[in-house]
């Protein structure tokens, strides 16, 4: 407690009312978190197991923690739940599935997963080539956080387009309901549906989590806002912290009003402004409040610092984006070899995915190591996904959420009636899917037709099961492949035939892993079989789920959007143009104030040195097009800026330049 300061002091032992804690850009938040925990615990008496700290990313989650455990004995700590929102409504719908019509393994679809199932919808009952699966995805995740059931998105659909979303949302929820499974999503509108229909779930619910804590609260949605409202009404013990001008997630339902609503449904809520930055130099924080300051506030706060004015903020102008990619590549290995630096050190931050593609090319040509966050996984690929369902079947044919992943992919005219009833069955007779297949009462509940296409699937799952026992493995696996010919189910669902070549191929890869392990282990005394090939290969997929823990030295290459919550001393910021940054869809949906603050967000990630380059002519559709820098550079303090690059001759300073950058190299080699 003694290192807090008194705003955060104050926060932490704040605990008679509602406390909505305004938490700018690196003031310690975490630490008033965690901190806060521990006094509830040690001088407010409420036993760890009745208060629940959320947050809403699993890194956050998992600091969150270790900070709690170095505070707390473990013996005080057990109970207390520390987790993100969907993993929280995780804990809450395992333990109340059955109210909910659920049986217990139920699965959860993460993205990819949707996205299949609502394009396969999509081609299905629309005749649509499923080109716009990514959008329609978006507005049903959009209608589900804002608790939007499907058959009001229907009766209010204002147009043909919004009514197709509609009814794909209605044919979505009843395969998942088949198929026992839910979204991420679900996992916060189920909770609030069940509360608000099970009074005495809700009851239980808030006698368990006695104080609530949330973090990152400006990115919570209207589900999650009132899935917090329900769980506090009773006490209005609890603690937000936010800061509105980090709120940038807009486009996947984030409501920043929320903070304001707040005040409106609990009058007596107190607000704590934690403005000391503990992260970045004083001229950073000098930049970073001139443009937020352009956005309308409600709460005002300005960041401060003590730790220096720091480097004045450098403004980079090259020709054109080729130029632009290599002047970071370069800067970054200058500045590396003079304040012999660690490539760690160093992030470039860009509006979109595809900034990245040319300096990947530059980074790499200088031989300069570096690592994309967000990318994705090969093991969350959709056809690996397939393909592994696929295997884990063969290997265990009782899990249910392998069957459910992949009894129709490629169709086989099980619809999600079939898959229901089936299903039903089978938590009647507590059973898997896949033995209730083959029981005599099925045929009770089910059409001659449906059974016999469930029977045949089955049945042929047993022959390549066997086959796989009796014949060479892999010959059996690349055989079955061909058998449900998932290839040509590829070319049907892939924007390009490219793409399904691709995504073949990946498959192909899969299988060729599995040969690989097999005849590296072939004659010794503990031979690898096929089970524990497939099993290693899951082994894998966790564990490259969290090479997001990566801390090679390498250069951190991200979106804006992705460097949310992270921090690096010194940072670029390319693309500062209009139409990129701000993006051109936010000029022209006039949503220039989101893009702002995530300019602030960019800003604030730096904690020594920051610089931002832009491209005088850049290529759109073939042609070069003159450019306009950003509206963001002209909202920024002149004082603090150094221009390079503005059509300015500086012989002598190029000349001292050189000298120093010859210098260092020297000063390299002699320590060599």
């Amino acid at each position: 407690m003694s290192r807090l300061n008194a705003r955060q002091r104050e926060a932490v032992h704040y605990i008679s009312g509602p406390l909505l804690v305004l938490a700018g850009a690196g003031s310690g938040k975490t630490s008033v978190i965690t901190s806060k925990i521990t006094y509830l615990v040690e001088q407010c008496g409420i036993k760890a197991k009745h208060i629940a700290a959320v947050t809403f990313t699993n890194k956050a989650a998992r600091e969150m923690r270790e900070r709690v455990s170095k505070l707390l004995p473990a013996h005080d700590a057990k109970g207390l739940i520390v987790a993100t929102f969907h993993n929280l409504g995780l804990t809450i719908l395992r333990e109340e599935h059955k109210i909910l019509g659920y049986k217990a393994g139920f699965s959860i679809f993460d993205s990819e997963d949707a996205k299949a199932l609502i394009r396969d919808i999509m081609i299905r009952d629309f005749g649509d080539e499923g080109e716009e699966v990514n959008q329609v995805q978006a507005a049903i995740s959009n209608l589900k956080n804002d608790m939007c059931e499907p058959d009001r998105a229907i009766s209010v659909a204002c147009n043909d387009h919004e009514l197709m979303i509609a009814q794909v949302y209605k044919t979505y929820n009843q395969y998942l309901k088949a198929y026992n499974a839910v979204d991420f999503d679900d996992l916060i509108l189920l909770i609030v549906a069940l509360f608000r229909q099970h009074p005495e779930v809700l009851e239980k619910w808030q006698n368990r989590v006695r104080y609530l804590l949330v973090d990152e609260y400006q990115d919570t949605n209207i589900a999650q806002y009132e899935l917090v409202k329900m769980l506090v009404e009773t006490r209005s013990a609890f603690t937000v912290v936010g800061d509105d001008d980090q709120s940038i997630y807009a486009w996947r339902g984030a409501r920043p009003e929320n903070l304001v609503k707040l005040n409106e449904d609990f009058p007596s809520l107190k607000v704590i402004k934690l403005e000391q930055n503990y992260r970045s130099t004083s001229r950073i924080l000098k930049v970073a409040n001139a443009v937020i300051a352009n956005n309308p506030h409600v709460f005002e706060k300005a960041l401060w610092s003590e730790l220096g004015m720091g480097d004045e903020i450098r403004i980079i102008q090259t020709r054109n984006e080729d130029a632009e990619s290599e002047r970071i590549a370069v800067e970054i290995l200058d500045h590396k070899l003079k304040k012999n630096t660690h490539f760690r050190d160093y992030a470039v931050l860009y509006r979109g995915n595809h900034q990245s593609r040319l300096l990947e090319m530059k980074l790499q040509a200088h031989q300069v190591p570096y690592r994309i966050s967000g990318g994705t996984s090969f093991f969350a690929k959709n056809e690996i996904k397939d393909a592994m369902g696929y295997l884990r079947l063969l290997i265990n044919p009782e899990d249910d959420a392998a069957f459910l992943r992949v009894v129709n992919v490629p169709r086989r005219e099980i619809g999600p009636s079939t898959l229901e009833k089936l299903g039903e069955y089978a938590t009647e007779r507590d059973i898997s899917l896949y033995r209730a297949v083959d029981e005599l009462g099925l045929e009770q509940r089910l059409p001659e037709k449906a059974i016999q296409k469930l029977r045949q699937f089955r049945q042929w799952l047993e022959r390549t099961a066997e086959d796989c026992q009796r014949k060479e493995a892999i010959s059996v696996l690349k055989q079955m492949f061909t058998d449900i010919e998932y290839e040509d189910w590829l070319y049907q669902n892939s924007n390009t035939p490219k793409q399904a070549e691709r995504r073949m191929d990946n498959v192909w890869y899969l299988v060729d892993s599995i040969q690989r392990m097999l005849e590296r282990d072939k004659g010794l005394a503990d031979e690898m079989t096929l089970e524990s090939a497939i099993s290693r290969l899951l082994l894998m997929d966790m564990l490259e789920q969290q090479q997001e823990e990566d801390d090679t030295d390498k250069v951190h290459l991200l979106t804006l959007h992705a460097s949310k919550g992270l921090e690096f001393p010194h940072c670029f910021i390319m693309g500062l143009e209009e139409e990129i940054l701000p993006h051109r869809n936010s000029i022209e949906e006039n949503n220039i104030e989101e893009e702002r603050r995530l300019m602030y967000v960019g800003i604030t990630r730096a904690k020594k040195t920051l610089t931002m380059t832009y491209a005088a002519q850049r290529k759109q559709y073939g042609e070069k097009i003159e450019t306009i820098p950003s509206r963001f550079l002209d909202e920024m303090p002149e004082e603090d800026l150094v221009w390079f690059g503005k059509g300015e001759k500086d012989p002598d300073a190029n000349k001292a330049k050189g000298r120093e950058t010859l210098a260092s190299l020297r000063n390299l080699m002699d320590g060599l």
